[in-house]
C-alpha cells in the first residue's frame, strides 16, 4: 500500500527562521494558498478519500483541512504525527540558538542525536512516527494520506530507506506542502518518492 506524507504549508516561524517543535505559529497567507493548491493536486491524484490523518498541531491540521473540505473527508488527528519536540528552543530564532548553545548544535550537525532544548531525540520521534504509520496501514486505506512535519517525514523516509535510526541527517528537509510517498509491504518498507514539490514550485 501507499502512504502519502504531506508537509504542512508555510508557517510564520518558517519565514522567521525560528524553531517550532510542538509549538505553533500558524500558517502564513502563502501557507494557506499552498494548502489549497496541494489539496487540489491531491484531489486530482487520489480522488475523494473518506479519511485522512494529521498531526494535531494547527499548521498541519489546517493544511489537511484544505483537502478535506474540498472532497468531504474526515480528518483524524494523532499527536504521534507531530514534529520533534525541541523543548525550550520553540519560538527561538535558529541563529540565536546556534550562538547560545553551540555545543548542542555542533553535536547535531556532526550526526549526533541530542535532546535539543531538552525535548525529544530524533530516534524517539522515529519510534512514535513509525508506530502511528503502521497502525494507519493496518486500517487498509490505500493510499493513506497523512499530513505531518519536516522532521517527522524525514525520519519516516529514513526508516523506509533502511538507514539506521535516526538516519535522517543526509536527507534535505522536505519543502512546504511537498509530498513523500512510502510503499509498505508486509516484510519491508520502500521510499518511492521524496519531497515532490507543488507543481508550481521548485523543490
Amino acid at each position: 500500500m501507499r502512504i502519502i506524507l504531506v508537509r504542512h504549508g508555510e508557517s510564520l516561524w518558517n519565514v522567521e527562521d525560528r524553531h517550532q517543535g510542538h509549538a505553533d505559529s500558524g500558517l502564513t497567507d502563502r501557507g494557506r494558498q499552498q494548502a489549497q493548491r496541494v489539496g487540489r493536486a491531491l484531489a486530482d491524484e487520489v480522488g475523494a478519500l473518506a479519511t485522512v490523518w494529521s498531526s494535531d498541531l494547527p499548521r498541519a491540521r489546517d493544511t489537511a483541512q484544505a483537502y478535506a473540505d474540498l472532497v468531504g473527508a474526515a480528518v483524524v488527528e494523532d499527536p504521534r504525527l507531530r514534529e520533534v519536540s525541541v523543548g525550550s528552543w520553540s519560538g527561538r530564532r535558529i541563529a540565536d540558538v546556534e550562538q547560545e548553545e553551540p555545543e548542542v548544535v555542533a553535536a547535531s550537525r556532526a550526526g549526533g542525536d541530542p535532546r535539543r532544548g531538552g525535548g525529544e531525540t530524533f530516534a524517539e520521534l522515529r519510534v512514535r512516527m513509525i508506530e502511528c504509520l503502521m497502525e494507519i496501514a493496518e486500517q487498509g486505506a490505500d493510499p493513506a494520506l497523512v499530513f505531518s512535519h519536516g522532521g517527522s517525514i524525514r525520519v519516516a523516509s529514513a526508516h523506509a530507506a533502511g538507514t539506521p535510526s535516526p538516519g535522517h541527517a543526509s536527507m534535505g528537509p522536505p519543502s512546504n506542502c511537498s509530498r513523500t510517498v512510502l510503499h509498505l509491504a508486509p516484510e519491508r518498507w520502500e521510499l518511492a518518492h521524496y519531497n515532490l514539490p507543488l507543481p508550481s514550485e521548485r523543490s
